[in-house]
């Protein structure tokens, strides 16, 4: 079992005083570490692709690409941007299309005509709208069709209205009918064969529309399935139309390692260095890490986790300050450092224009959040 002392030692930064808090910072060794388990999950990098909205950095798809991860996943035109502007060539946009966002999905077609691009719908008016805007450029995007597994957020159920909306993406000019997406983030049981039960109860019902939809003569050539909760659980599946897509896990956070013992082969790669601003009452330690410097969509008091003060009880989170309570209060001076894993790092990362990278103790490099704000040029 990990002491204390080994993991003080993992995230030691000599020079931290150079770095301006609060700040995001990356372990370029607990990255690779992440990425290599990740990779034994999936019993190699062939049925990989990983969403990048954890990171956002074009320095993590290139890490990726190098390893032979060849499909990759993204929510936004930018990060679609960012991974083609890295050489990524198959870009799996898993989010619906909608407004100008069509538009924008045309000029990528054309300004990166050798990627593999695709896109999730399941709306008839805007599948048609999609693929007269690719029509028009001469262009094509593969439509994946969303379906929804009882998140009850995107997508449709199986039956008859899928199986209507895929015909149409089949048949209209522009688009290429590739697959099925299937986004189960509800699936959160703490015991993954708990987990494993409810993932493959809704799996055979998506297994068996895809069959209706190959008997019917429409390609079906992915299944783009899950997020980091439910991949492991996919990846023990042996059906060779499922592409596992993982994302947190590349940084892992302190949500996740809370939430799934299972996911504990994951160690926290990303984290926020903060120092301490005051010392307001006896028992109380004022930290310059506010709601601008780490995600506030976990419930106040949960958002984050502090290995050096274990019994922290957060009780102010302004924009600027994160006040604590702690028994150990008289321990920390104005001045002093220490890190905050985050609860939720995907929200996180998109708070900084770059990350502090670090590499065996050394800051080594600045890594920009390339893919933060939803455009770049397009």
């Amino acid at each position: 079992m990990e002491n204390d002392a080994s993991r003080q030692n993992r995230y030691r930064i000599s020079g931290e005083e150079t770095i301006a808090s609060p700040a995001l910072v990356v372990f370029r060794e607990l990255v690779e570490h992440n990425m290599a388990t990740m990779a034994d999950i999936a019993g190699g990098v062939d049925r990989l692709r990983p969403h990048c909205k954890t990171n956002k950095m074009e320095a993590i798809a290139r890490m990726l690409l190098e390893r032979g991860v060849t499909k990759h996943k993204c929510a936004t035109i930018a990060e679609a941007e960012m991974l083609a502007d890295a050489g990524a060539a198959d870009i799996f946009l898993g989010y619906n299309l909608v407004g100008p966002n069509i538009a924008r999905a045309a000029v990528f077609a054309g300004r990166f005509p050798d990627v593999s691009f695709s896109v999730t719908a399941d709306d008839g008016r805007s599948i048609a709208r999609l693929g007269e805007a690719m029509a028009a450029g001469n262009r094509s995007v593969g439509v994946l069709l969303d379906i929804d597994p009882g998140r009850e957020r995107t997508g449709v159920r199986v039956g008859r209205e899928a199986r209507e909306l895929y015909a149409l993406i089949d048949r209209t000019a522009g688009l290429r009918a590739e697959g099925l997406h299937l986004y189960d983030g509800h699936q959160r049981q703490r015991d993954l064969r708990e987990r494993t039960a409810a993932v493959d109860a809704e799996w055979q019902k998506v297994a068996a529309f895809r069959d209706e939809l190959l008997e019917a003569g429409h390609p079906v050539r992915r299944i783009v399935c899950g997020g980091t909760p439910t991949f492991p659980v996919y990846a023990k599946m042996e059906d060779p139309s499922i592409e596992l897509s993982p994302g947190t896990c590349v940084f892992h956070d302190a949500g996740y390692g809370a939430a799934f013992p299972d996911l504990d082969v994951f160690i926290p790669a990303a984290v926020v260095l903060t120092r301490v601003i005051s010392r307001p009452t006896p028992n109380r330690v004022t930290f310059d890490v506010g709601t601008k410097a780490v995600a506030s969509d976990p419930p106040m008091g949960q958002r984050g986790v502090f290995p050096e003060i274990p019994d922290a009880v957060q009780v102010i989170h302004n924009e600027e300050h994160l006040v604590v309570e702690t028994t150990d209060a008289d321990r920390w001076s104005p001045g002093d450092a220490t890190i905050l894993i985050p609860q939720h790092v995907c929200p996180t990362s998109a708070l900084y224009p770059e990350a502090v990278v670090v590499s065996q103790g050394e800051i080594v490099d600045h890594w920009p959040v390339t893919a933060r704000n939803r455009r770049i040029t397009i």
